[in-house]
Parts: structure tokens; sequence; C-alpha cells
């Protein structure tokens, strides 16, 4: 017997819409319970053999609230003398399961089994509010208890998606109370019959653990089956968790507990990498493609493109963010080795080197140092250990020590340290300032990075080129021999005449002295100039910097993080991060002179460098003590002194021949030698005549007025405009190649009907720098999920997203048309 009380409440919401209510109460449990209800101004009738009475009295009096109350069985049919007016009515009743359909709306006697069966979901008050919330027009019964599911689980839809990522999620974190919760209210064995029936996940005696090693064992192949689409849904809805970032911590700590339990280690052993780049859940499938790729390139028996297809597909791993230094470094090895392979036997002289160097062969400093600090700063090194070798001795020996003998071989005829190729680094003031300035009002910013190389300056022209509204542009200068800081840094200022003391240092200016911030800023003085370290520009607040600008024509800013740490032996292994570092501060140092108004700035250096990350042999020694009339000063790579003896092991010059006033000797180790000094660090040097030292970068920053960086077009190929299986395979075109200001772009994929969608939603990054169109294709299968089923001979709407920068939402771009034309049985629906 249902409490009279709510008895009570649920008559008076009736009465308060409807004029007469019929009470039907077969076994007469409130008959002496009527008369204390207490409805206020309602007429309450007990039907008692009366039946014509009572609709006399009905009929005739449209005022009076009537409750019309009978017990026992109803006569059927016309011997029902009241049964139309119950129709027009209705009729209450008061058991437990009528009164709760009553409450939620749920007039169809098919709902009551349901609600019968599940009596306890609906004991609690907060439960039947949260049920009522999502209940619509329409619901039947599977519907229904689907939303009883999304209740209890708390999930965001009732779809058997939405209530299995919940259940996914806890099983991740170790917990059950959420299924635990379906077993208590009964509707465990309704999530079964979805998986069943809609993944055809097989168990009769199924569990969440075996279900997520059912789910990832299907996918090692993935979801292939011998039956056509068996498996179309697990894949849709498995690839939306995969490639949700919402779900993605959850998919790395269910896959890494499924490989274990499947011994994945074992199947993948034996296939090759290739087979495997696809497959993108596991870490093991990482770790063997890590391993095989990079003793691959080591070989090289793969090609820098095929490298780079692999490279690419693993960009969708799961376990991205752990193994991308790798990747990165196993790419840069493979380009690295083979643009070494790739080397000529022979310079055919200093001033086409000089051209080819700016031209292509920086790229194989820049790709060491990209490959070097990549595993520098990985998690772990084991996998590359192999590549690291091969990739050390290829880097020291065949470039760096052999081909650094041809370029030294091309110097031989060298008397004067000049080049048709490259002004030289002392004429810098007069060739990029001064036309600037000449007006009196136009204001210059150099920014002086000490150490910066032009490999190192290549890669900062092309991410200031990166942001928007800013151009870059790089050139070269021959820098002055020997190639150190005191003497690199004076060659920058506006001068005269450059002599060098005895000692190295200072070096003198029109005599003046040009060591140190304060004594360049007295040379500056002379043309309204002023001198600044760049750590005090970062600090500095930017109105106080835009005061400043004001202040000076021209303005030299010091900055020096590569050559403070590679001077240094206990630091010089950490130079390729401090030329990171410096990549990001330079970056900083430009965006921070531009908000202060600069809208001309140069970024230069005062030399370069030669590093290798392995230790010397000693064929790279010097066996002779340099010696003449008077050596004053000896460097690992360069010696001043007078009169100095020439030797087979130097190149030796006059003050005059390097374009320096004085009467100094200046002695240089030819090719790569060094000079063994005590104590002294031996991988990172400069001083010398190498490349790597004397090809000194320039580069031209100007700020633009209007935007002008822009996503790379991507255009969808259509092969067909019709869908007749159970799955979609689309082929798009990346229009043109990634440069500075087009930049790459991510893409997701859909099919919608309206915004239901229809599809998983597969993800490609098009990103290929290639000039070549052939290789900018890429390809994708949409595999339908169970509600594209509604839609047969229906057209649809594949879609082409895009991320919305700093959200995890993304925006249409571009789309294209199809029509379904399938023949199916449709599954069961969740």
């Amino acid at each position: 017997m249902t409490d009279l009380t709510s008895v009570k409440d649920a008559l008076q919401s009736r009465l308060a819409s409807e004029r007469v209510v019929f009470w039907h109460d077969p076994a007469g449990e409130y008959a002496s319970e009527l008369d204390a209800l207490d409805l206020g101004a309602v007429n309450v009738i007990r039907v008692q053999d009366n039946e014509f009475g009572v609709k006399s009295t009905l009929l005739a009096d449209h005022v009076t609230k009537h409750l019309v109350y009978r017990s026992g069985e109803l006569p059927r049919g016309t011997a029902n003398w009241l049964l139309d007016l119950e129709i027009a009515y209705g009729v209450f009743t008061a058991d437990k399961i009528s009164m709760l359909q009553q409450e939620l709306g749920l007039d169809d006697p098919a709902f009551a089994p349901v609600i019968e069966q599940h009596h306890k979901f609906f004991a609690a008050n907060s439960r039947r509010r949260a049920l009522e919330k999502l209940l619509t027009d329409g619901d039947d019964v599977t519907r229904l208890r689907a939303k009883m599911c999304q209740v209890l689980v708390k999930a965001s839809g009732n779809k058997l998606t939405d209530i299995t990522r919940e259940l996914l999620g806890e099983n991740a974190a170790g917990r059950s109370a959420k299924f635990d919760d379906l077993v208590t209210f009964g509707l465990d064995q309704f999530f079964w019959d979805g998986l069943a029936t809609i993944y055809k996940y097989p168990s009769n005696t199924p569990t969440m653990d075996d279900f997520i090693l059912w789910m990832f064992n299907r996918a090692i192949e993935d979801f292939a089956s011998a039956t056509p689409d068996e498996f179309r849904n697990i894949r849709s809805d498995f690839n939306s968790l995969r490639y949700d970032v919402r779900s993605q911590e959850m998919m790395t700590t269910l896959a890494t507990r499924a490989a274990e339990a499947l011994d994945v280690q074992s199947k993948i052993d034996h296939r090759d990498y290739r087979e495997l780049a696809k497959v993108t859940i596991f870490e093991e499938i990482d770790r063997k493609v890590i391993v095989d790729l990079a003793a691959a390139v080591a070989a090289q028996s793969v090609t820098p493109r095929e490298v780079a297809d692999v490279v690419r597909q693993r960009q969708e791993s799961l376990w991205k963010a752990k193994y991308v230094k790798l990747y990165k470094a196993i790419q840069s090895a493979s380009e690295l080795l083979a643009a070494i392979a790739g080397l000529p036997h022979a310079i055919a002289s200093a001033d086409l080197g000089l051209e080819k160097y700016q031209s292509d062969w920086f790229r194989i400093d820049q790709q060491y140092r990209w490959f070097t600090y990549a595993y520098q700063t990985a998690d772990f090194q084991k996998p590359l250990e192999a590549l690291k070798s091969e990739v050390d001795k290829q880097y020291a020996n065949k470039y760096l020590y052999d081909f650094g003998g041809l370029w030294q071989q091309a110097l031989e005829p060298t008397g004067d340290w000049k080049s048709a190729a490259l002004a030289p680094q002392t004429k810098f003031f007069d060739r990029y300032v001064a036309p600037v300035v000449k007006d009196g009002r136009t204001k210059v910013v150099v920014i002086i990075s000490d150490g910066m190389r032009y490999e190192i300056a290549e890669e900062l022209t092309s991410m200031i080129r990166s942001e928007d509204r800013f151009d870059a542009s790089l050139s070269a200068m021959l820098g002055s021999l020997p190639s150190y800081t005191q003497l690199g840094m004076a060659s920058l200022l506006p001068h005269s005449s450059l002599e060098l003391d005895p000692d190295a240092l200072p070096v003198l200016a029109d005599g003046n002295p040009t060591n140190g911030t304060a004594n360049r800023d007295k040379i500056l003085h002379a043309v309204k100039g002023h001198a600044i370290a760049a750590a005090d520009v970062l600090a500095m607040p930017g109105d106080e910097l835009r005061d400043l600008y004001k202040q000076h024509q021209v303005f030299y800013v010091y900055h020096d993080r590569i050559d403070a740490a590679g001077d240094k032996a206990p630091t010089e292994r950490t130079v390729f991060e401090a030329a990171e570092q410096s990549l990001r501060e330079l970056v900083l140092l430009v965006k921070k002179w531009t908000n202060a108004n600069a809208t001309n700035i140069l970024l230069t250096a005062d030399h370069g460098f030669l590093y290798q990350d392995i230790p010397l042999e000693q064929s790279y020694y010097i066996s002779e003590t340099p010696h003449g009339g008077a050596v004053t000063n000896i460097n690992r790579r360069y010696v001043l002194g007078r009169a100095l003896k020439p030797s087979q092991s130097f190149m030796t010059f006059t003050s005059a021949q390097v374009g320096l006033a004085g009467d100094i000797d200046i002695q240089i180790p030819k090719s790569i030698h060094r000079i063994s000094l005590p104590g002294a660090g031996t991988r990172y040097v400069h001083g010398g005549a190498s490349l790597q030292e004397i090809v000194v970068p320039v580069i031209t920053v100007n700020k633009k007025r209007k935007s002008d960086v822009r996503s790379v077009n991507v255009d969808l190929m259509p092969e067909t405009d019709k869908i007749t299986t159970g799955q979609l395979a689309v082929k798009l075109l990346q229009r043109e190649a990634v440069t500075d200001k087009v930049q790459p772009r991510q893409v997701r994929l859909g099919l919608y009907v309206g915004d239901t969608l229809i599809s998983d939603q597969p993800i490609l990054t098009f990103d290929s720098a290639s000039d070549d169109q052939r290789e900018r294709y890429q390809s994708a299968t949409l595999y339908l999920t169970q509600d594209a089923d509604e839609f047969n001979n229906r057209p649809v709407e594949l879609r082409l997203e895009e991320p919305i920068p700093n959200t995890t939402q993304w925006k249409s771009f571009s789309k294209g048309n199809y029509t379904i034309k399938r023949s199916f049985t449709t599954d069961f629906d969740f």
C-alpha cells in the first residue's frame, strides 16, 4: 500500500488540471481512508452500483471538481457505463508502479515491467529527479534503461559509448563504484547485452577487465574481421576515445595493462616495423619502431623520405609525448647521414665553398645539433645508442675531419683573408647599419648573440618568420680571423681600423678598447648609439624600454649564452641546450624591441664554432709547437705573436692580410685541428677558419602591418559521391608546401547528418615541406557508426575540421557531400 500522503499529493496534482478524476482501487485498500484525504472543495463520489446516477451528476455539473472512487473489478466493455468518461479523463491508480509512471509521464503500459524490475532504482528521489530531466517524448523501454544507466554512471549521454567511457575511466583509475551501481540496480545485464549486440563482444561471463582485453586485442589488427562491418561500432567508439584528448590518459593506462596481459611484445617481435607504423595504441610498438627504424637509419637502408613517412604516422601514437624526441633524433640522423653521403669529393674554390655552405652544407651541422640535443634530452637513450655512435663517427670523421680537409685545400691559395662571395665582418656597420641611420632619424637595433653560428641563425630566421606579421631574411659575412669573441665583437662596431693586442685582449678600434659593454657604449656614442646587455632588456618593463628607445638611434644588445656554455670544459657538452635556450630568448628579444616600437632589427654574431659530442681522436691535435720571434698568445684554434715561423700545420697571416692594423702575426691550425692545452675543453672550439667558425650570420627583421601567417590549404579529392559499405576511403591533398608563413594544419574528418556524427573521426597532420605534389597526398578511412543506419538513401556531409587554438574544440573549414546507398540490417540500439 502506497503512503497516503503520496496518494493525496498525486490526486491533488491531477485535480489541479482535471475537473474529474477517476480512481480505481481494485483491492479496496483505500476505501476506509477515502474520507480522511481532505481534498478540499472536491466532491468525492463512491461508485456502488450507481453508475448511471454518477454519470448524470458528472454531466450535469460542469463547475464542481469530482473524485470518482471505484473498487473491485471493473465491468468490461459496454457494461461499464462510465467507460467513455474514464477514457476522456483517464484513470488514476495508487499502486507504486502506476504512481511512478504517472509521476514521470511514462504512461505506456510497456514501461511498467521496467519500473517493477528496477524498483530499487526508483526508491531514491534524487535518482528519479535526475532521470526525469533526461526523459523525452518517444523514449522506449531500451532508451529508458539507457538513461537509467546514464544517471548511475554520471555520463554525459545515454549512448553505449557514453556509458562505456565512464566505466573504462573508473576501471583505469582502479575503481568500480559506477559498475557496482549497475549491478545493484539490475542494469548490468542490459549493459552486457549492449556490448554483445552493438560491439559484438562475445562472452558468457563478461567482466570489464575481460572486455578491455578483448577490445585492445581487436585493436591490434585494426578490428579486422572476415565478416564485413562486424566491428564497425567498436572501432568507431574506440577511435573516438583514442583521439579525444580528454580520454588519452585513460587509454594509455588501459593500453599498458592490456599489453602486458596480451603479451603484445611477443606478438610484434618478428613483425616488420613498417607494418606496425599505423598501430598507435601500444607503447611496445613505439619502442620496436624506434629500435628497428634507428637500426635501419644507421645501416642507411632506408631513405629520409621513408623515415619521414614513418615518423608522421607515429605522430598519432598514444605515447607521442614520451617518444617525440627519439623520433626527431632518428629523422635528423637520417637527413644528416644522407647529406654526408652526398658530399662532393672536392671543393673547387673557397668562394664556391662559402656559397654552398650557406645553401646546403650548413644543414649537416644543424641536423647534428638537432639529433644530439634530442638524444641528450630524451628520457632514455638506450634505443638510439648504436645510431648515436654512427652519427657521431660520420659527423666527426667524414664531415668535420675529411670534408674539413677539402675546405682547407680550397683555402690553401689564400693570401689575404677576403672573399668575393662574402663581405668582411669588419664592414658590418658600414653595410647594414649606416645606410639605415644616415637620415639621422631612423633607428636600428642590433642584437649580437655570442657564438650563434650560421645554422642556428637559419633556424632563428625561420622561427621569426613563422611569427605573425614578422619578416626576416638571412645573409652572411666572412668572419674576422682569428674567429674569437673580442675581435668578432670589435668588427661589428663602427670603426676605421682594428688592431690586435699581442695578448688578444683588448682589440682596439681606432685606438679605443672594445672589450666590455661600457667600452662599446663609449664607441657607439659617436653614432648616437647605446650598448646594453640582453639580460637587462629582458628584465626591463615595457614602458621603460620604450622610453630608452626614444633616447638613442642605434642600439647594440649583447646576448651571451652559447659561448658562455661552450667555452668552459665542465659545460661544453651543454652547448646545444644553450642554443635552444638562445633561440627562445632571441625571439623574445625581437618581440620586446618591436613592442617598444623598433621596426629595424638586425641579429648577428661575433663568430661561429666547431662542436662534436665525442672525445677527439689524437689525430685531431697538432703535434708541433708554434714558435717564432715572440709567441704572445696560444689558443686551441689560433696563435698570436711576432715573426711567427711558417709551418705545414698552420695557415700564417700578417695583420694586414686579415685586414687589421699593427704588426701581430696570426697562425690558424689547418682544417679543424686543435692545439692541445691543459685544462681546456676540446669539443667546443672557435678561433679558426672552418666554415662553421667563419660564416657569420646576419638576420634582418622587419615588422609588418598586416597578418601574413596562415594554415596550409587542404582539399578533399573525392573519387565517389556514394557510400555503399560501412566505411568511406578518402584522399586529401595538401595544396602547397609548408613554409614559415604557410604553417602545418591538423585536420579531423567526420561524417555528419545535421549535428549527428555518424562515423569515427580520424585526425591527419598536413606538414609536408615537399615541392612535389605527389608527396603531399594523404588518405584516411572513416568507419560508419550504428547511427548511420537511420540515414540510408539520405545525403550526408563529410566535414574537415581544425582545432580552435587554446581549446579542445574544433571548427569546420571545408566539406564534401555524399549519399549513403547501403544494404544492411540495423544493430540493436542502446
